[in-house]
């Protein structure tokens, strides 16, 4: 795969779409858009139907939880071109106190079930997503796992002969950023 020229890529962008690109990170060869959460689903029919190269296909939509940081959450959608090959990452950040973003099932039906993984660990919620409920963990788990504040629970599994230890006593502790 190649990179997307990201100067090509806010040229366009801002040129078709005034105000809807906040920033272009380019690393690694990998380019990623950061986009206003009102205009994502306008960024992306744009990359999907007019951009150049067209990205055709989502690849994938996860989230990063950014705590303590605010916004605290990132939706994170790899769209693909085919022909030529390239990617790009699109961003959009939500806060912590609404983390809430446009369904994407609209321009791609693929959308349907990695929204739904989204929602299960993470807790972020897609607005008019058609059955936006758990996926991976069981309807009547309480909360959502991959996010930073999620309560560890372990439990010593025993073995013939042997007990391991518990994760806690065996992964050091790192203090929080200023302590």
């Amino acid at each position: 795969m190649t990179a997307v020229n990201p100067a090509a890529v806010a040229e366009a962008l801002q040129a078709a779409l005034p105000g809807a690109l906040e920033q272009t990170v380019e690393f690694r060869g990998e380019t990623t858009v950061i986009v206003p959460r009102d205009r994502v689903l306008e960024v992306l029919a744009f990359l999907r139907d007019q951009a150049t190269p067209r990205l055709v296909a989502l690849t994938a939509v996860t989230a990063v939880d950014r705590l303590p940081e605010e916004p605290r959450f990132e939706v994170v959608y790899l769209l693909t071109s085919y022909d030529p090959p390239a990617r790009l990452r699109v961003k959009t950040r939500l806060p912590a106190e609404d983390p809430v973003v446009a369904s994407a099932t609209a321009l791609w039906p693929a959308a349907d079930w990695l929204e739904r993984e989204v929602y299960d660990l993470f807790g972020i919620r897609f607005g008019g997503h058609p059955d936006l409920t758990r996926i991976l963990m069981p309807d009547d788990w309480e909360g959502h796992p991959l996010r930073k504040d999620y309560p560890l629970v372990e439990e010593p599994v025993e073995f013939v002969g042997r007990v391991p230890k518990v994760p806690s006593e065996i992964i050091p502790k790192v203090p929080p950023k200023g302590q």
